[in-house]
């Protein structure tokens, strides 16, 4: 994921969050919604009850990794929000990788 295809203001994220659809696995809530710059676009969200800085920017290190390797499933033309639960604290990288894998190729199927 490069910086330029990255949502960081906080009108955006209310924006999108507001407006737009979501679906829920035990590790992540995703919200998506249509743009027009013929580009995806992501933010990751944290909240600080799931830990210290540490662990926070750990779990969003991660899941850039996850939308990296999992780009090819994500739609142009989208800004997604990634919310990070509960869930991602007793999930390894690898579960989370597949159980979002799993999500969006069914999801997508539909």
């Amino acid at each position: 994921m490069k910086k330029k295809d990255t949502i960081k203001s906080q009108r955006e994220f209310s924006n999108i969050i507001k407006n737009s659809e979501f679906f829920k696995t035990n590790e992540f809530t995703i919200y998506y919604k249509e743009n027009n710059l013929n580009k995806k676009r992501f933010g990751i969200a944290v909240s600080s009850k799931l830990g210290n800085a540490v662990v926070r920017n750990r779990l969003k290190r991660q899941t850039r990794e996850i939308i990296n390797k999992l780009n090819y499933l994500f739609k142009n033309n989208q800004d997604y929000i990634i919310m990070i639960r509960k869930g991602s604290l007793s999930t390894s990288f690898s579960i989370r990788l597949k159980n979002l894998e799993d999500k969006l190729n069914n999801y997508y199927e539909n």
